[in-house]
């Protein structure tokens, strides 16, 4: 196959839509012709590039009317010089640009797969048009986002599940064993902190870690004094800072900056946590720590609560709800066995549930069903996770 990925983010720090396409695109390059393309200068288009066998075009996804017809016809020429056969699309953005670079194509033209990533409401007009005119086949990353996608226009097309997917031989609970421990000592700072608490998903308010800043200022003064919050992603903003000094946690929160490799900081934690309450829906921050044998707290948006087990590899608690987390911390970090009992079981679920390998299997037979090429699929079963996703 001639695979094209698109994703419109320009961020330059490595978010979940970049986990994904270089998860996809490391595999499949292997055996199939493979091309990534998006924004100059965004973590995608810088850490494509590094990928043997990866071609990398930069290319633009503007919502300016004036400014789609050239981006199209870069996307359309891309498309055409690389004999693409298939356009795996990973939102509005560069799904609409798709379309119309493929437009009048006839029999030439690619097979588009669309995934849907997040929790944002399906527009009726816009997700009819796009359903109708260009997707072949649309893929949710948990239950919940599939649930989204069947009760919308993407109901005409073939739907599969197909959760994402984390290399267990890369993340594991050793690596990198002595730089972790140096990490630790440094992220924790203070000789009274003992317990790190941390999150590798990010910054942005949605992803809820000030709600763990306040659970933890809410718990007994001898027990908080033990505890540090580790947090990698975008620097903090000013509103965020005054957040974290209004509850007094100025010397309890730690930045450790954007981070490419994260094994050594989740190496250094003792738990994890994903508090999001909008936007996400299933987090490979959250499988990244469980492979490494960290227990995570979630919350129940979205899709967050199909990674976890409760009470065996890990805790589900309501968005928003900084008094039932502290409750459940204080529980938690006075029993540190519970904490290397759930970070085992979290290992052992990614190893059975949660593997690379599982992930790109399924993505490769619905590329198959979209280009109708049957023989290529997995005979007539529905795609998705291995049942002990939940």
């Amino acid at each position: 196959m001639r695979v094209l990925y698109t994703n419109f983010h320009t961020s330059t720090g490595t978010g979940g839509h970049t986990s994904y396409v270089l998860s996809l695109a490391r595999a499949l390059a292997r055996r199939h012709d493979v091309v990534v393309a998006a924004p100059r200068g965004s973590a995608l288009h810088r850490r494509a590039a590094e990928v043997p066998g990866v071609r990398v075009y930069a290319q633009s996804f503007p919502n300016r009317f004036y400014r789609v017809f050239q981006a199209a016809l870069r996307l359309r020429g891309v498309i055409a010089r690389e004999r693409v056969e298939l356009v795996h699309v990973n939102g509005s953005a560069d799904h609409r640009l798709a379309i119309l670079a493929t437009l009048g194509m006839g029999q030439r033209r690619p097979r588009i797969v669309f995934t849907k990533h997040n929790d944002r409401p399906i527009s009726r007009l816009g997700g009819w048009l796009r359903a109708s005119l260009g997707t072949d086949h649309a893929i949710g990353v948990c239950d919940f986002a599939r649930r989204m996608l069947a009760d919308s226009p993407y109901q005409r097309c073939p739907l599969s599940t197909i959760g994402n997917g984390v290399d267990t031989r890369h993340f594991t609970p050793d690596a990198p064993g002595d730089e972790a421990r140096a990490l630790r000592a440094r992220l924790l700072g203070h000789p009274a902190r003992r317990i790190l608490l941390g999150s590798n998903a990010g910054t942005d308010d949605y992803k809820g870690w000030l709600d763990m800043v306040e659970a933890v200022s809410r718990l007994p003064p001898a027990l908080r004094e033990q505890v540090q919050i580790a947090l990698a992603g975008a620097p903090l903003s000013d509103s965020q800072r005054a957040r974290i000094d209004a509850l007094g946690m100025r010397e309890h929160v730690t930045w450790a900056g954007r981070l490419d490799d994260v094994r050594a900081f989740i190496g250094a934690l003792d738990m994890g946590f994903v508090l999001s309450y909008s936007v996400e829906t299933i987090s490979f921050a959250c499988r990244e720590m469980m492979a490494m044998g960290k227990p995570v707290v979630v919350s129940t948006h979205g899709g967050l609560p199909e990674n976890i087990t409760p009470h065996v590899d890990g805790w589900v608690v309501p968005e928003r709800d900084a008094g039932q987390l502290s409750r459940l911390l204080e529980h938690l970090l006075t029993r540190p066995a519970l904490l290397l009992e759930a970070g085992a079981a979290a290992r052992r679920k990614c190893e059975q549930s949660f593997r690379v390998e599982r992930f790109v299997q399924l993505t490769e037979q619905a590329y198959a069903r979209a280009l109708g090429r049957e023989d290529a699929a997995a005979p007539a079963v529905e795609l998705g996770d291995a049942p002990a996703t939940r």
